[in-house]
C-alpha cells in the first residue's frame, strides 16, 4: 500500500508561479511512475505531467514549456513547478502513482493505483 499526501495548492494570478508537492510513504518500491493530473468542473480528469523511475518525463501539450516535474527520491517527494500559469490551469490537481501514469481517457487514468487527496489551484485573470 502507498499513501500520497499533497500540499502547495492555492490561488495565484495569471502569469505567476506555484509549486505542488506530493510525499509518498508505504510500499514505494512498487511505484514505476509518478505523475500529476487535474480535473476542472464539468471536465474529465486529464494527465498533466509524469516521470518514471529512469527520470523520463512526459507533459501534456497544454503545459509543455510552462510546467516542470521533478522528484527527490531520498525524500520520496514529487513536485510540479507551475510557471506562467493561465486561468485555464484552474482545476483540482491530484498526484498519482502506479505502473504507468501518462495517459487518461474518459477520465480513467490507466495504471494509476494510488492517489493523493487533491489540491485546488485557482488562477485569476
Amino acid at each position: 500500500q502507498v499513501q500520497l499526501v499533497e500540499s502547495g495548492g492555492g490561488s495565484v494570478q495569471a502569469g505567476g508561479s506555484l509549486r505542488l508537492s506530493c510525499g509518498a510513504s508505504g510500499a514505494t518500491y512498487s511505484i514505476r511512475c509518478r505523475g500529476w493530473f487535474r480535473q476542472a468542473p464539468g471536465k474529465e480528469r486529464e494527465a498533466v505531467a509524469s516521470i518514471d523511475r529512469e527520470g523520463t518525463t512526459s507533459f501534456s501539450d497544454s503545459v509543455k514549456g510552462r510546467f516542470t516535474i521533478f522528484k527527490d527520491n531520498a525524500k520520496n517527494t514529487l513536485y510540479l513547478q507551475m510557471n506562467s500559469v493561465k486561468p485555464e490551469d484552474t482545476a483540482m490537481y491530484y498526484c498519482g502513482a502506479g505502473r504507468s501514469c501518462t495517459h487518461c481517457s474518459g477520465g480513467n487514468c490507466y495504471g494509476v493505483n494510488y492517489w493523493g487527496q487533491g489540491s485546488q489551484v485557482t488562477v485569476s485573470s
